[in-house]
């Protein structure tokens, strides 16, 4: 397999005043053409600034990063909002739905944005929505606006789809659907997936599994027989 993301001794300070934080201290790994990759640490270990780094909406303080073979550490903002809008799709927390759009109006206005875009219809069949198309966020539970979160990010037909916490808020039953969403998006579609979590059971699920501490890759795990969504320990 082909290196998708390459990331290479890249460090992150943050000058705060007096103050100078090292969020990343020389992070280094590799993420494969439709690799499930989950990145794993505690709450302040770095691991949302990689995602935001590797997704172009951050720059790093030192070191390189390569979208398969294009640096996007040197990129101008023409080209990080190219690849952001064409080769990134993004998942948070909390969903960022526009509440005076449906369910499928929400998806569609990220279809706008690619030249090459997933159906709104298909990914609302996908995600066990198709009754709730016409209906507004306001009127739909957590996980249902998740589940329009993560359509309307596959959208526009991503290479890779970061995801941060994606399971954060969510009950246990309703993360599973999540989980197996995006399971589904990286085997139906061949795309990659890259979750950073605190949950250290996604793990079981994940084909690479990078560890983070205090701006560190602690170890890199894979598994050659990644455990099943609905199996996996919360």
């Amino acid at each position: 397999m082909a290196a998708i993301l390459s990331v290479r001794n890249v460090t992150k300070k943050y000058i705060m005043g007096e103050v100078t934080v090292e969020a990343l201290r020389g992070v280094s790994f590799e993420v494969d053409e439709g690799e499930f990759v989950v990145i794993l640490g505690p709450s302040g270990s770095g691991k949302s600034t990689i995602l935001n780094i590797v997704g172009g909406i951050d720059f790093p303080t030192a070191g390189e990063i390569y979208y398969k073979d294009t640096p996007i550490h040197t990129a101008d903002e023409k080209r990080l909002t190219l690849y952001r809008r064409n080769s990134i799709g993004f998942v948070f927390q909390f969903y960022n739905l526009i509440p005076n759009l449906t369910a499928k109006e929400n998806i569609e206005l990220a279809s706008e944005l690619s030249q090459n875009p997933i159906p709104a219809s298909e990914l609302l069949e996908k995600i066990e929505l198709s009754d709730r198309a016409g209906h507004y966020p306001a009127k739909m539970s957590g996980g249902q606006q998740q589940r329009v979160a993560i359509a309307r990010a596959i959208a526009k037909n991503p290479d890779i789809l970061l995801c941060d916490e994606p399971t954060g808020a969510l009950d246990f039953s309703t993360g599973i659907s999540v989980l197996k969403i995006l399971r589904d998006f990286n085997t139906d579609y061949r795309k990659t997936v890259v979750i950073i979590t605190h949950n250290a059971g996604i793990a079981a699920m994940a084909d690479k599994t990078l560890y983070v501490r205090d701006g560190l890759i602690d170890r890199i795990t894979t598994n050659e027989t990644p455990a099943a969504p609905e199996d996996i320990e919360w």
